[in-house]
């Protein structure tokens, strides 16, 4: 049994006494003792350090405890019993601590909180990974923990944990997915690469919607800026053998070659241009001064009842911004055909602004006398398909 249990998060009670123990007051007297013996705080021998091994230590004798099924010095209920301790070093957060095992006779105790054989808590594996992710080198990351913790860490060791993550990470981009989206999002985000030198990479994210209104991360994939038709068919044919059969939707910018593969891969998907995308397009040729002005009049576009009333309000909106910014009326007028697609819905559920992450697709019941396998919906475009403003949960 522990010491003390937690009765909130923040407050601890003493199970004997029933008494509120004070976690301040008990760091301060620590603190008081430590100073008064020449303790240091950290380091090897600290404070933190003892402290740390006393913890993993009792840990591990209640274990054993309940592995053998009586505490120490009691009479044993079977033939096995304690057979002493044997010394492991294991490196934590806070440099490395020197423990003391305990084991039994047969051999058969398989300890949880330090596990046989592993001398890295679960920790250190998520430095070696956030240092890794920031561009650091196996040379850079020993010579890291050397220097802040005084534990010595190989290169081979190093590499291990971040080659587990690569192949966890190889599993997680095979992984089967659902026969159907409702709706798909393509973008990119651009990351610092160190490869031979600092560069910026296009790291192209594919986001589908679940039938059940779920975002899912199907798959992410590396470029250099220059992707064409047969790189995004590449990509659509890899989510097709991984299970995709059909797209209802798909929302992207108007990258080159990519409605093309959206539409050969799946071929009634509907591409629908993102108007957040087109937006921003527009500003490449607008003075900063002129883009509040340039934003107001290409609302009442995006915002339109229907196909023929967003025309009459690009026409004024071509009157007004076409003499001075042609290469905007250009842009719209050339992605005008992916553009409009979402103006056939209802207002409720159009997925022109489907970019902010807070929308969800939801699904409703098929109606009576409607077939169809399992829970899938319908084709966008009738009653079952659902895109709404509301968080996802």
């Amino acid at each position: 049994m522990n010491d003390f249990t937690t009765e909130a998060t923040e407050t601890m009670i003493d199970p004997v006494t029933g008494e509120i123990i004070d976690r301040k007051e008990i760091a301060e007297q620590l603190l008081a003792q430590a100073k008064a013996q020449g303790v240091s705080l950290i380091g090897p021998g600290g404070l933190l350090n003892q402290l740390t091994k006393n913890v993993l230590e009792t840990a591990l004798e209640a274990e054993l405890t309940e592995h053998l099924g009586h505490e120490h010095g009691g009479t044993p209920i079977a033939a096995n019993m304690r057979n002493g301790t044997r010394p492991k070093t294991v490196l934590t957060e806070i440099g490395p601590v020197e423990i003391e095992v305990p084991r039994d006779r047969d051999g058969s105790f398989e300890p949880v909180i330090v596990p046989k054989r592993k001398r890295r808590l679960d920790g250190i594996d998520e430095i070696v990974l956030s240092l890794s992710a920031r561009g650091l080198t196996t040379g850079e990351i020993a010579a890291h923990f050397e220097e802040v913790y005084g534990a010595r860490v190989s290169k081979d060791t190093i590499s291990r944990i971040t080659e587990k993550v690569a192949g966890e990470l190889a599993e997680w981009s095979a992984r089967p997915l659902d026969p159907l989206y409702p709706v798909l999002f393509v973008d990119a985000i651009v990351v610092k690469v160190r490869d031979g030198q600092v560069r910026n990479t296009p790291f192209y994210v594919v986001m589908g919607v679940t039938t059940n209104g779920e975002r899912d991360i199907l798959g992410i994939w590396a470029g250099d800026g220059g992707e064409g038709a047969r790189f995004w068919l590449q990509v659509f044919s890899e989510l097709k053998n991984r299970g995709v059969e059909d797209v209802l939707s798909a929302v992207c910018d108007g990258l080159k070659g990519l409605p093309e593969a959206i539409t050969t891969t799946w071929q009634r998907t509907v591409v629908q241009q993102c108007v957040v995308h087109l937006i921003r397009n527009s500003f490449r040729y607008a003075g900063r001064q002129h883009r509040d002005g340039i934003v107001k009049a290409l609302k009442p576009v995006y915002t339109a009842p229907s196909e023929a009333a967003a025309k009459d309000r690009f026409e004024e909106f071509a009157a007004e911004w076409g003499a001075k910014y042609p290469a905007i009326v250009k842009l719209w007028e050339s992605a005008w055909a992916e553009f409009v697609p979402f103006l056939e819905y209802d207002v409720e559920i159009r997925l022109g602004d489907l970019h902010d992450e807070r929308d969800r697709v939801d699904q409703r019941p098929l109606p009576a006398g409607r077939q169809s396998q399992g829970p899938l919906p319908e084709r966008a475009g009738s009653a079952e398909v659902f895109v709404s403003r509301d968080p996802v949960s």
